[in-house]
């Protein structure tokens, strides 16, 4: 069945194309807030991107609404994952911004089935950091709680 159109569009974002029928797309899932296509780049077989069909360029921005259906979809794309390719392993991955290593600005979550030794997303530059200070740990954790009860629920 062909999509609809997304809600908004932005200029020169790959995603809007597909939403909007301009670019081809291998679906895995549709829905009225969501959909879920093949990467076009495969890191790793079996490589699925779960995408809201509003244009969003970034988590901070996203509504809770549509990154709890986001998350629901990731989950059941995961599990029909784990049963199509049987993989060792999988990641649910999701940057924002381009220190974060966003390349699409419309969010996404990458579902990636991993296999041992695929050489795909080493977390650590160089072995496991060494644990940081308690007394560091809990001021961050008090600037956040600050933080978290100046953010509103949804954009």
């Amino acid at each position: 069945m062909p999509s609809p159109p997304a809600e908004s569009t932005a200029d020169g974002c790959a995603f809007c194309a597909i939403l909007a029928g301009k670019l081809p797309a291998n679906l895995v899932h549709e829905d009225d807030q969501v959909i879920a296509f093949m990467d076009l780049r495969q890191a790793v077989p079996g490589h699925v991107l779960v995408v809201p069909r509003r244009h969003v360029e970034t988590l901070f921005d996203l509504d809770e609404d549509t990154a709890a259906q986001l998350m629901r979809i990731a989950v059941r794309i995961a599990r029909a994952a784990d049963v199509a390719f049987a993989p060792d392993g999988l990641n649910l991955w999701q940057s924002n911004r381009e220190a974060g290593g966003q390349e699409v600005p419309h969010v996404h979550l990458h579902v990636q089935p991993r296999m041992a030794g695929d050489g795909l997303l080493r977390i650590y530059r160089e072995g496991a950091p060494t644990p940081t200070p308690f007394a560091l740990l809990d001021r961050m954790a008090a600037d956040l709680r600050v933080a978290l009860a100046s953010t509103q629920t949804s954009p």
